[in-house]
């Protein structure tokens, strides 16, 4: 199946996901292992649950400061050639040849902010299934004018996001009215409030804020999509559906603990990576423990970026299938 981009049949899936109560998670990327390892493990659910056809969002933001992922897909640090390439990895692993070809895969464009981005949208829009404008670094008036305009000219065509305020500031929302207001005025099809939870957190914590989307709920009906989600703690995750959150985005934890596991390995290999006399020198200088000192040689099957790739691969499918069998009931 080719990307869901027509807004109407992105508005079905969302449909469908009201109807069985999933919440439809957003995984970003800024490389094609990642994308291929989110891909893969939507694949597999599917196959478990007879899903096929499970729907997925990929997303990527451009020149966001906090973390331009377009910019980071390749070396040359290109945004518009980072995001030329993303999409054409989405494409190619979309198309009727790949072992994915039967998932409905949607591309969000994430954080797209209002000056640093405005040269990004003359591009064709429906290349994308939806955006989240970002306006939320101005006041509260300039926000809400900004994005009426932008829900006025593109609406029509693809789903639109909206930041009522900035995620992770010192002090998040208190006031559901405020969403409210900026829900009404902007027409947007989902808002991002600040709920409490924190983008790029370098450990997993808890501090959403369960009864404000809940009482912004009640107020606008189930529009709500949670930024920071890697900073929510995982027994939280089942209960966001009920909270009226719809959609969530999580890059954070995918790097976080893959990155992790590819220590761990490497640690465990450091002989065949560096050799061993390389290692009895880190010993030497109580960089490496004793456990690291082995007699094994050098191996290019372990200092290749396949070899580094694969851990991260392996990694990062299960942590996206971890987050998958909270949302997919």
């Amino acid at each position: 199946m080719a990307l869901i981009t027509d807004r109407q049949q992105v508005l079905d899936i969302y449909a469908e996901a009201e109807q069985k109560k999933w919440v439809l998670p957003t995984f970003n990327s800024e490389n094609l292992t990642t994308t291929e390892a989110i891909l893969q493990a939507v694949y597999a659910l599917g196959a478990t649950r007879a899903i096929p056809d499970l729907p997925i969002i990929i997303g990527i933001t451009c020149r966001y400061p906090a973390r331009p992922q377009s910019v980071y897909y390749t070396h040359c640090r290109s945004w518009d050639m980072g995001l030329r390439l993303f999409l054409a990895d989405l494409q190619a692993l979309c198309s009727k040849t790949s072992p994915y070809a039967d998932l409905r895969v949607m591309v969000h464009l994430d954080h797209i902010l209002w000056d640093l981005d405005k040269d990004l949208l003359d591009w064709d829009m429906q290349q994308f299934s939806s955006i989240m404008y970002d306006a939320s670094t101005l006041p509260a008036e300039e926000n809400i004018s900004k994005t009426a305009r932008f829900v006025e000219q593109y609406g029509g065509e693809i789903l639109i996001e909206g930041a009522c305020d900035e995620v992770g500031g010192a002090d998040h929302m208190k006031d559901p009215a405020v969403a409210e207001n900026y829900f009404k005025r902007t027409n947007v099809d989902l808002i991002v409030a600040d709920l409490g939870t924190e983008h790029r957190a370098a450990e997993s914590k808890l501090s959403y804020d369960r009864n404000l989307a809940r009482d912004i709920t009640r107020r606008i009906g189930p529009r709500l999509c949670l930024h920071g989600t890697s900073s929510v703690a995982p027994e939280r995750l089942t209960e966001l559906f009920d909270d009226g959150i719809r959609k969530v985005n999580l890059w954070t934890a995918l790097e976080r603990e893959s990155a992790q596991v590819l220590f761990r390995e490497m640690l465990k290999n450091a002989s065949k990576i560096i050799g061993p006399q390389n290692v009895r020198i880190l010993f030497d200088d109580n960089l490496l423990g004793s456990a690291s000192i082995s007699k094994a040689g050098l191996s290019s099957a372990y200092f290749t970026t396949t070899y580094r790739q694969e851990i991260i691969f392996e990694a990062m499918q299960k942590i996206v299938t971890k987050y998958l069998i909270r949302w997919y009931n």
